[in-house]
């Protein structure tokens, strides 16, 4: 009777809440499959001027999202590349007008990126409508609801500096070279706008990353971002202190190199050879650490930020592991003349993608999809299809 007594009561009692289940990311590409796309994009953009691109760019991403498997399912891209190709074109189309205006006269420029400035915001969020509206996990397509106002509202910090900047600059232009070594109000404007390009650089950063992160959909899961404007300027001055070390260190380096050949009593030529590869080897140690770190710095820092009510991102990049692979990435390029490019970039996918999880704490299976296709903005969606603007994520 105990022991039936015990029975119920087990079965009576609450069972224990279960954990949320890791959602694990693999991606399952190889180089040698990849290698096979890229070559081909390769010769068809040569062929065709340039003008195969966007079609190309639809290929890569349809390989790259087929072999990304979250929980065991790919995600998928829907993307029509001729829809690419009219947003290709209009992009082409800016920039040649931007170009065309600066050969003409610094006012002309600074017309024209008046303008870019003007349509700028609204393009990028159509991108990021293009892209997200035309991906799908589990046959849920996911969507970017952004609004048009807080485009340009994280815009804006980057653009005002920027405005200053070429403004002085176009103001220089007129003023002739007869006041270059003058401190005039052109001067004083340009030098402002470096100025505050440089400080707001950071807060424009964070609130591109915030317009972003709050505007993904799946299903009914809408995600929110945590980051703070002083998380990314402390991640800026980390990054300017890294910056300094490669200096530091290709500077010791031509100090010692050209010390000893001081000693050993060599010609001043030989200083100056060894002076010019200490500022190349410089260059490329600056670059081959501080993409590496950034990258693997801004990727935790953004993506451990991210939620959504059933969700939570988790990533684990390391700086080492990926600067040795951009090392080895570098080196191999460099000896096959280019041809290890589409291994490369299979290998750091891998590595980017492996090193994020998903925390989920219901069934994805019992979501219930988003009672609207695509987003509610019904103008945005408009513009992001018909432009078929995709500029990455």
């Amino acid at each position: 009777m105990s022991d039936l007594q015990a029975a119920a009561d087990a079965a009576a009692s609450p069972s224990p809440i279960q954990g949320p289940r890791v959602l694990e990311i693999r991606f399952t590409g190889s180089g040698s499959e990849y290698f096979r796309i890229w070559s081909v994009n390769l010769l068809l953009i040569l062929v065709t001027l340039g003008l195969y691109l966007p079609f190309a760019k639809a290929r890569r991403i349809r390989y790259f999202y087929a072999n990304t498997l979250v929980d065991g399912q790919a995600l998928s891209f829907h993307g029509n590349p001729w829809k690419m190709f009219r947003g290709f074109v209009l992009l082409v189309v800016l920039m040649a007008a931007y170009t065309g205006a600066g050969k003409v006269s610094a006012g002309a420029a600074f017309v024209a990126f008046l303008i870019l400035c003007a349509v700028w915001p609204a393009l990028w969020r159509a991108s990021l409508q293009f892209r997200l509206g035309n991906t799908s996990w589990r046959g849920l397509r996911m969507r970017f609801e952004g609004s048009m106002s807080g485009a340009y509202l994280a815009c804006a910090p980057s653009y005002l500096p920027a405005m200053a900047l070429i403004g002085g600059a176009a103001l220089l232009g007129g003023e002739g070279a007869e006041l270059e070594h003058q401190l005039t109000p052109a001067t004083w404007l340009y030098a402002g706008g470096a100025l505050f390009m440089a400080l707001l650089g950071p807060w424009s950063l964070a609130l591109f990353k915030r317009f972003q992160h709050n505007g993904y959909r799946i299903a009914d899961q809408h995600s929110r971002i945590q980051l703070s404007g002083g998380q990314i300027y402390l991640f800026a001055l980390k990054l300017v202190g890294m910056s300094l070390l490669p200096m530091f260190v290709a500077g010791v380096v031509v100090a010692l190199v050209v010390g000893a050949a001081k000693l050993m009593g060599l010609p001043r030529g030989i200083g100056v050879v060894f002076l010019t590869l200490g500022v190349v080897l410089g260059y490329v140690i600056y670059f081959a650490m501080i993409a590496p770190y950034a990258a693997a710095r801004l990727q935790n820092l953004v993506w451990n930020g991210t939620r959504s009510e059933a969700l939570a991102f988790n990533s684990r990049l390391s700086f080492r592991s990926l600067l040795a692979l951009t090392l080895k990435n570098w080196l191999l390029t460099l000896l096959t003349l280019g041809l290890y490019r589409p291994f490369a970039a299979v290998s750091t996918a891998r590595l980017r993608l492996e090193a994020v999880s998903i925390d989920c704490t219901g069934d994805p299976l019992d979501w219930v999809t988003a009672a609207t296709a695509g987003h509610e903005d019904a103008t945005g969606d408009i513009a992001g299809d018909f432009f078929g603007i995709d500029m990455g994520l």
